[in-house]
């Protein structure tokens, strides 16, 4: 973009970046996105509703996909509006209040499916390494009491480093790297003091995302310990069967922030298509595949979305 078409814009606002060097394409671009975005509402939707009105899936491990569902549908309205709208020509900058919203719920929606799926691999372990006191250990009200520290864990440790960007002195060129807005993306463009927000923010990472890879992993060593102790070999695999949905939900969502924490880190020489193409895919990746990989794997939500498309066709 020119420093021409630049100073068109209010000093106030921030630049969103879209897709650079194919904006000839964007209505072309904004067929297979918004059919992603799509599929992201329906799919999430179609698994709340399946989970909601299906009363054997009453119980902890839906409980906790629910909240998956609920967390990857939030993460796909937090960004449809700013990335469906630069491919549109609907939308070209982004206010510094919207953008600091974006960024909280952005962040804050990330460390919620990580804490998420640490409560998935919570009750992996203990319908595998508990049995018999699996519906003792996970009552409804223990999952509700996990749900609100979930809830307050990810909404309440954020505020601190996403206000202090409110009072930070942007004299740097307001040009988003992305679609939308990142913590990282604005502190970029910050002439003021960032050390609380560089090292606050490597805290929250820390103590989320890191922490919650670590526990998950710890569980899994567990859970394979368990697992070897069976006699046999069938009952093994069919222990093991009951983990992969869960095993692809955490690749799903870990891949795409290494990819997208290495890109930002050491791919400086990268070209820019390249950092917005891994920032949308950290995005919709999980959103997008999460509903695929538990009605494709989970026999009870794939027989009860079979009954569905069934009973709508007669």
């Amino acid at each position: 973009m020119s420093m021409i078409a630049i100073s068109n814009f209010s000093d106030s606002n921030f630049v969103l970046t879209g897709f650079p060097g194919l904006e000839a394409n964007y209505l072309w671009i904004f067929i297979p996105f918004s059919s992603i975005y799509a599929m992201v509402f329906m799919g999430n939707c179609m698994v709340l509703h399946v989970i909601r009105t299906e009363p054997s899936l009453h119980e902890p491990m839906f409980y906790f996909l629910a909240m998956l569902a609920l967390t990857d549908l939030s993460m796909g309205l937090s960004t449809v509006h700013t990335v469906l709208g630069i491919l549109l020509g609907l939308v070209r900058e982004i206010s510094l209040d919207s953008c600091i919203a974006q960024s909280y719920f952005i962040h804050g929606l990330s460390f919620m499916e990580s804490s998420v799926l640490l409560a998935m691999s919570f009750d992996r372990y203990i319908a595998i390494c508990n049995p018999l006191r699996y519906s003792s250990i996970l009552t409804n009200d223990k999952v509700k009491k996990i749900a609100i520290a979930i809830l307050g864990r990810s909404s309440l440790l954020i505020p601190p480093v996403i206000i202090r960007l409110k009072f930070l002195n942007y004299c740097h060129p307001h040009i988003l790297s992305h679609s939308f807005c990142l913590h990282q993306d604005l502190i970029r463009m910050a002439c003021s003091d960032i050390r609380f927000n560089s090292i606050y923010g490597l805290f929250l990472v820390i103590s989320n995302l890191l922490l919650d890879a670590v526990l998950i992993l710890i569980s899994y060593i567990m859970i394979l310990h368990a697992v070897l102790a069976i006699a046999s070999q069938e009952e093994r695999m069919k222990t093991l069967q009951t983990c992969v949905s869960h095993i692809c939900a955490v690749l799903v969502f870990y891949i795409p922030i290494i990819g997208l924490t290495m890109v930002h880190r050491f791919g400086k020489h990268l070209s820019p298509l390249v950092h917005v193409l891994m920032g949308n895919i950290y995005i919709l990746f999980p959103p997008f595949m999460n509903p695929i990989i538990y009605s494709i794997k989970t026999q009870q939500i794939r027989k009860r979305i079979k009954r569905l498309f069934q009973f709508k066709g007669t």
